[in-house]
């Protein structure tokens, strides 16, 4: 069951990101291009990018539920499927190109053990493992070209989503005895602090124009992370025989490869301006 949520989040994900960029398209139309963090307000303004939300906040809610059914390194895997989603989402919505060499494999995997909550002196190292690459990322990525800028930062926003659904592996722990008991621990802030910097930092990935790269980074890196924090805060492993461990970990390496091959073939699409407005789309 935890499965077919996990799968379910990813279909979500995928749609959020494409009509958020439209919406995103829309602003650039207007001459309200989004450029920076102040920027990001603007969207709320948009109604195919409020609708986006609502899809992902969808996601959310199915991904808590895979999350509080299964373990963090089976969820989290499965949401490299979300890029798969994606570059059909991305022609249909927002007319990205889609070549050939786009393609992407998922990674799979079962634990056989695990806890649902860990050790705060745990969380910390998790927070420092998690937040300095993706603070060095987004300095780096920031003058970057716009597909190789998509790629960075939604490395960092994987890594940082990533760091978030551990989080959320506690606080779901925790609901049964009530919201008191929730807001009584400090899971829950970091689920939604940490969730909010992955959020932002995902749409100025999108702000780029370049669809398949921002999202082939993210669909890898959060599960990726996921499964090294699964391993480290819950004691989660993979199951035997020692073959399973190595088909996982070599469809890992594969999702990578894909990543990367995706961001190398992307056909650059600049974010249009108001010259450019299309008036017969009104998606």
């Amino acid at each position: 069951m935890a499965a077919i949520f996990a799968l379910i989040a990813a279909f979500c994900f995928a749609l959020a990101a494409a009509l958020q960029q439209k919406g995103q398209f829309r602003l650039a139309e207007e001459g309200r291009r989004v450029t920076g963090v102040k920027s990001l307000f603007r969207m709320i303004t948009v109604p195919v990018w409020l609708l986006g939300s609502v899809v992902l906040l969808v996601g959310y809610g199915t991904q808590g539920i895979a999350l509080g059914e299964g373990r963090l390194v089976v969820v989290q895997p499965l949401l490299v499927m979300t890029i798969v989603f994606a570059l059909p989402f991305g022609y249909w919505i927002t007319k990205q190109f889609v070549v050939r060499r786009q393609v992407l494999f998922t990674p799979v995997g079962n634990p056989d053990s695990g806890v649902n909550s860990a050790a705060y002196l745990k969380y910390l190292f998790a927070i420092v493992l998690v937040g300095v690459p993706s603070v060095l990322l987004i300095i780096y990525g920031t003058r970057a070209k716009p597909a190789n800028k998509a790629a960075i930062f939604g490395v960092a926003a994987g890594l940082l989503f990533g760091l978030s659904a551990s989080f959320a592996k506690a606080t779901i722990d925790q609901l049964p005895n009530g919201l008191e008991d929730v807001l009584s621990h400090p899971e829950g802030y970091m689920l939604v602090g940490f969730g909010l910097a992955a959020f932002g930092i995902q749409q100025l990935s999108l702000s780029t124009g370049q669809f398949a790269p921002a999202m082939a980074a993210v669909a890898v890196s959060n599960p990726a992370i996921s499964v090294l924090l699964g391993v480290l805060l819950f004691q989660e492993r993979l199951t035997r025989p020692a073959w399973h461990v190595l088909v996982a970990a070599l469809a890992l390496v594969a999702a990578f490869y894909g990543a990367y091959m995706i961001t190398a073939a992307n056909r650059e699409r600049e974010m249009p301006d108001e010259a450019s407005a299309d008036p017969s789309d009104s998606l």
